[in-house]
């Protein structure tokens, strides 16, 4: 992994009461990934808005795939850019 520590940013719809999933994959990605990390930051949104940023890059976005990010799944996005060659354990086995 690079020296650089990238940020991650989680945009959630206050409106639709998205922050409870928010928080949940907020603590998620520090448990994983806490040293890696710059910083975890939950910004309040509006209309059913729900998009996680690492380093500004859109990884993903509710609007776009219809649906929430499964905690697996966003660690093996982030994983995939900060560190490929970590074993998430049981977040990289098959269901």
């Amino acid at each position: 992994m690079a020296d650089r520590k990238p940020p991650i940013t989680i945009v959630y719809c206050s409106q639709c009461r998205f922050v409870l999933r928010a928080t949940w994959l907020a603590q998620e990605l520090l448990f994983t990934f806490g040293r890696d990390l710059e910083s975890v930051k939950l910004v309040p949104g509006e209309e059913g808005i729900f998009k996680v940023s690492l380093d500004e890059e859109v990884i993903f976005e509710r609007a776009a795939m219809g649906r929430f990010p499964e905690s697996k799944e966003l660690k093996q996005l982030i994983r995939d850019r900060i560190d490929p060659e970590r074993d998430l354990g049981h977040s990289e086995r098959r269901d």
